[in-house]
């Protein structure tokens, strides 16, 4: 979401220039009566305050932290849905994030600190004491039962032992922190691609792992592919959460049906060329003729989940078929960043037609 900045008088125009500078797709919003520069104007301070909470805009007030905690104080009810609010002296010496620390204020703060040169107040308990906030895991990470944050971080704060079981992904972010872990113990922290239930006192992660690669015919149902994805990863025992990206031939990069898979999948949908699938040949468990003379390459769904993964990745779920679909999922020794696999859907600008 767009972050606010809130200023009330012309004097404070210079930092939320500034801030802004940092936040380049933050607006400015001032209070109209004081302030004639800005993205956005405002006439009640409250009022305003309260259309961005509800929107979970960010709001970064370059005011007392007093004057947003009694605006915002109605509207408490639940943190977990609480967006980012931080106050700034007027000076940029030192911010405080209020509200949302583990929902992006504590990283914002520890932002603009760098950019404007003052201090981040971060309160956190966890944050001031090990560095480490176990509800703010990086990107493409899913906490699958987020109340079970609390009674490990409590743990850790009153130094008991809290196991650590690695099963899939990265753990260098837990190891940025001062905080440890016991390797051999469980009933702490579990990092899993697999669709399990937490056990007493368990919080699961699942880390952005795993590639699902599809295969289908032109104009193929978004619901015959939804059922098709959703059957590969139960009969796996694999946990939709843990799917970094959706992937496929580049052929199929305007198949509407896989881009409205991935949106269902909240991930990006990623493509790659016959000669790029056609490498992973030696890799496939199910490869065919037919789909090499009308393609190109002897997989589609296991060649696209393969190079997704790359080359220490593994086909961990076979190509499945439906009707007029494949699908089949590779995961990954490390967190997939799908910015980075493959090619997106591209683009065609007409700029001139000619005469």
């Amino acid at each position: 979401m767009t972050p606010a900045i809130i200023f009330l008088n012309a004097a404070a125009l210079p930092l939320a220039r500034r801030i802004q500078a940092a936040l380049p797709n933050a607006e400015i919003h001032g209070l109209a009566k004081r302030v004639a520069e800005c993205d956005q104007s405002f006439d009640d301070l409250g009022d305003h305050l309260a259309q961005l909470f509800v929107a979970a805009r960010p709001i970064i007030g370059i005011c007392a932290a007093g004057i947003l905690i009694r605006k915002l104080a109605p509207l408490l009810d639940d943190k977990h849905n609480e967006p980012p609010v931080l106050a700034i002296a007027s000076d940029g010496s030192v911010i405080v994030p209020l509200l949302g620390g583990h929902h992006g204020a504590n990283a914002l703060a520890d932002r603009l600190a760098l950019a404007l040169g003052g201090f981040a107040a971060v309160t956190t308990a966890s944050d001031s004491m090990f560095g480490l906030a176990l509800d703010e895991p990086p990107p493409g990470w899913h906490i699958a039962n987020p109340p079970a944050v609390k009674d490990i971080a409590a743990r850790l704060l009153s130094g008991e032992p809290v196991g650590l079981i690695i099963e899939a992904g990265d753990r260098a972010w837990l190891a940025r922190g001062d905080a440890t872990f016991e390797t051999d113990l469980g009933g702490g922290i579990r990092i899993t691609a697999w669709d399990v239930s937490a056990k007493d006192g368990e919080l699961i992660f699942h880390p952005p792992v795993l590639a699902l690669g599809i295969g289908c015919e032109r104009g193929t149902s978004f619901e015959e592919l939804r059922d098709l994805a959703e059957g590969c990863l139960a009969a796996s025992g694999l946990s939709r959460h843990s799917v970094a990206c959706v992937v496929s031939l580049d052929l199929k990069a305007d198949e509407v049906a896989i881009h409205e898979l991935a949106c269902h999948l909240d991930v990006p949908a990623r493509f790659f060329t016959a000669a790029e699938l056609l490498a992973e040949t030696p890799r496939l468990q199910t490869p065919s003729e037919t789909v090499f003379a009308e393609v190109g390459c002897y997989g589609v769904a296991e060649g696209a989940a393969l190079a997704a993964a790359g080359s220490t990745g593994e086909l961990i779920a076979p190509k499945l078929k439906s009707a007029r679909a494949t699908c089949a999922i590779a995961q990954s020794s490390h967190d997939l960043d799908a910015s980075i696999i493959g090619r997106k859907q591209g683009r065609l600008s007409i700029v001139g037609m000619g005469p």
